[in-house]
């Protein structure tokens, strides 16, 4: 079974760290630009440092309790900036975004269970640095 939270630990982190990459892209910064949020070109790269060190600290189980508050630092404002459903007239476009929404809250729940149960088994936090 400690296996399986090394496989949780894994996949959760991976949306993270690939997703951190293109805050640092133009592209991306205009997109959120779009969406009305304030200095882009700060926050947009601010919030893909939050993402890459709560993802790494996560998949290597290396403080995760404080890797997991940082994905949830991440996650509200985002959540909250960028997929607002319920502001979208057209149906599809909604859906999607309400689809986004309620992902990214499912991400929060699991970002707070690590955050309370840390990283478990094989993980750095449990083999080297436990006190």
């Amino acid at each position: 079974m400690q296996y399986v939270a090394l496989l949780g630990r894994i996949l959760f982190s991976i949306l993270f760290l690939f997703a951190s990459i293109g805050h640092f892209n133009e592209k991306t910064i205009q997109y959120a630009a779009s969406h009305g949020v304030p200095i882009p070109w700060l926050l947009v790269p601010f919030s893909g440092i939050l993402a890459l060190l709560g993802g790494l600290s996560i998949l290597l189980g290396y403080k995760a309790r404080i890797g997991a508050w940082l994905i949830v630092i991440f996650l509200i404002p985002v959540t909250l900036w960028m997929h607002r459903f319920w502001t979208v007239e057209n149906p599809v476009e909604a859906m999607i975004q309400q689809t986004m929404f309620y992902k990214n809250t499912a991400l929060i729940g699991a970002a707070l269970l690590i955050a309370y149960f840390g990283s478990g088994p094989l993980s750095i936090d449990k083999n080297c640095c436990q006190k």
